[in-house]
């Protein structure tokens, strides 16, 4: 697999929310690095952090692969998505290391846009042995 081909298909699997898709794409000890700080390792583990993209609605990705070699490449991504359940609002809260934003109980859940860094390196396989994410949100007005 190339760095394009990931991000063909890790674009396909975060606009579709597919677990299964995005699992394929690693091997069987992969691991999936959603910050510097939490890993995902393994199918298992993967298909169960994506399950949070099934709060997400109206999700559009796009990429710029920024460098490619033969054993991965690093990629610029912007994700935007609407928050579609108070649960994911909370758990991006959380991950943000801010307080929440001013928004009372009832009042409509926010659109929010990723952007952020991919960096992978596959396997003699080709496939995903890690991806390192790093990423800033914010609320889209």
């Amino acid at each position: 697999m190339t760095i394009d081909e990931f991000m063909a298909a890790y674009q396909r699997a975060w606009q579709t929310s597919d677990e299964h898709l995005l699992a394929s794409l690693f091997a069987p000890d992969g691991v999936y690095r959603n910050t510097p700080f939490a890993e995902q390792r393994g199918h298992e583990a993967i298909r169960a952090y994506w399950q949070r993209t099934k709060m997400q609605q109206d999700i559009r990705l796009v990429y710029e692969v920024l460098e490619r070699d033969a054993g991965g490449g690093i990629a610029h991504w912007r994700t935007t998505y609407q928050v579609a359940s108070e649960e994911l609002f909370r758990v991006w809260a959380a991950s943000t290391g801010t307080n929440l934003i001013a928004r009372r109980e009832g009042d409509p859940l926010p659109r929010l846009a990723l952007d952020g860094i991919a960096i992978v390196r596959f396997d003699a396989s080709g496939l995903a042995r890690e991806l390192r994410l790093w990423w800033h949100s914010c609320v889209v007005a």
